[in-house]
């Protein structure tokens, strides 16, 4: 009889925390809390539950329970199964609890707790729970140890001066190299759980004396809006939280280098870490940024200012040079010099498709062989990249089927697209978009498109902070980080509208030698 009502209230105390009900603590009973326990995680041989009594006073019972595989063994037989087994004597006058954490347990990080979700992610992040005969709240233990990646530099964010490491996939070891960046209190950290199932840790990383609230306040509002099942990548948080979320141009920024992190927090900006993603988003993000390297600030001013203006061209080149050609070709033929139009038409005059049929097919196949040489293994990708597009190019050129001048024009667009990695998916969707507009209609459409082009960009805010700089904001000293990059000591001011605190040196000037 008494089984029944036991098994009963187990089953109870299980319906309500499956439904989220209120009734979701620990009960007074020891046997009854292991009991929901073990039935919270039937199922699932990775956990291990352990019963401890101490040698002293046989009556006194422990039990633990954890994750093989997300725990460091030795912490739970050193630090806690042998204290509890051995200690003499463990006084049970008072809160059991407290005594086990003040006199008894060896672990740096605890916490008391009688709430059976707040259990349940602890278990999975790697604690063990401690239940303790006579005590209605459990102990929470950090036992962590996961196997991680190790340090390594960032394949997407190669550099040829300055700092190799990159972030990993723990958000604790990516916040510590963030530490050892920025030594100062100001340096503030707000976790936040995320997702009904997965509960992500996110973590919300700024400086309190440079960031601006507004910004600040809009951002945990648009985390605390976020409800879905598992968060499992930096990029879920980006599509929830970004403005123009139907647009294809980055309104949230993101790298992997501990050392940019570091820069845009000291600029008022916001760095957002995710549990499991080495990817961290920085807010705001201005689009000036997209043409920004890694290597402008460690290199000389001169070389990185040259080479700046050189990748906002080459993204003007690849979404346009495509429609200016077409353009011409089907329509202005009177904008070539005659020796060039004759050399184009004796190329075309042996080709059966059109220009623009031409162009269409190249960029689809260019777009297959990219992707593919992605996909596969580094070893081959780059090899089968480059051999393909030539194999194919000059295959199809002899074979009459594509004109020479439309294999030149797809790779020069191939090339320049490069230069810019970040708005690569803004560049094809514009390049194609230019391309049917100057079909159809020219260079009146060609210039209808580009300025649609143009007029989104400056349309495009981040958490309220303008993308493109806004008229009245024109100075020089704005500009001295956008389409160059001025030496260090002339950038006294933090970039406009990020932050209120916009003197970056105190005593600014060059050191006079």
């Amino acid at each position: 009889m008494r089984s029944t009502r036991f098994q009963k209230a187990v089953d109870e105390k299980i319906d309500a925390i499956n439904k989220k009900n209120c009734d979701n603590f620990l009960t007074p009973s020891f046997e009854t809390n292991i009991a929901i326990l073990m039935k919270l995680f039937e199922k699932n041989n990775t956990l291990v539950d352990r019963r401890v009594k101490n040698n002293h006073d046989p009556s006194l019972q422990f039990f633990i329970y954890f994750v093989d595989g997300l725990t460091n063994s030795e912490i739970i037989n050193e630090n806690i199964i042998r204290p509890l087994m051995l200690t003499e004597p463990i006084k049970r006058d008072g809160d059991i609890l407290d005594y086990l954490l003040n006199h008894v347990l060896h672990v740096n990080e605890t916490e008391k707790t009688n709430s059976i979700p707040k259990i349940i992610q602890a278990i999975a992040y790697g604690d063990t729970i401690l239940l303790a005969d006579g005590a209605e709240e459990a102990l929470i233990l950090n036992t962590k140890s996961f196997m991680l990646r190790g340090v390594s530099e960032p394949i997407s964010e190669k550099v040829l001066n300055g700092p190799r490491e990159g972030f990993t996939e723990s958000i604790l070891f990516n916040l510590s190299m963030v530490w050892r960046r920025l030594r100062t209190n100001e340096l503030k950290m707000e976790f936040k759980s995320v997702g009904e199932r997965s509960h992500t840790q996110v973590c919300v990383c700024y400086l309190e004396g440079l960031v601006k609230k507004e910004i600040l306040s809009e951002l945990h509002r648009r985390i605390e809006q976020i409800h879905i099942d598992g968060i499992l990548d930096s990029n879920y948080i980006s599509e929830f939280i970004k403005d123009k979320p139907l647009s294809s141009f980055y309104t949230t920024g993101f790298t992997e280098r501990p050392d940019i992190v570091a820069a845009k927090l000291l600029e008022g900006r916001i760095a957002v870490f995710v549990d499991g993603s080495p990817m961290v988003l920085t807010i705001p993000y201005l689009f000036i940024e997209n043409f920004q390297s890694n290597e402008d600030y460690y290199m000389n001013f001169y070389y990185t200012s040259f080479f700046r203006m050189l990748r906002i061209i080459s993204y003007i080149l690849t979404i346009t040079i495509p429609g200016i050609f077409i353009s011409i070709v089907a329509f202005h033929h009177e904008m070539l010099p005659t020796t060039l139009l004759i050399s184009l038409a004796g190329e075309r005059s042996r080709v059966p498709l059109s220009a623009a049929l031409e162009l269409i097919i190249m960029m689809i196949i260019f777009e297959i062989i990219k992707e593919t040489g992605v996909r596969m293994s580094s070893n081959v990708g780059h090899a089968l990249s480059i051999v393909g597009a030539i194999v194919i190019g000059q295959a199809a050129v002899e074979a009459g089927l594509i004109a020479a001048p439309v294999v030149i024009i797809i790779a020069f667009t191939a090339i320049t697209s490069l230069m810019v990695p970040r708005l690569e998916g803004s560049a094809i969707y514009f390049r194609f978009a230019i391309l049917f507009a100057s079909s159809i209609f020219g260079l009146f459409g060609f210039f209808a498109v580009f300025s649609f082009a143009v007029i989104h960009i400056y349309n495009l805010h981040s958490f309220g902070i303008p993308a493109m700089p806004a008229v009245e904001y024109v100075q020089f000293q704005n500009f001295k980080d956008l389409l160059f990059r001025v030496p260090w000591w002339m950038m006294k001011e933090r970039p406009y509208r990020l932050t209120n605190d916009k003197l970056r040196m105190k005593n600014a000037g060059r050191t006079q030698r």
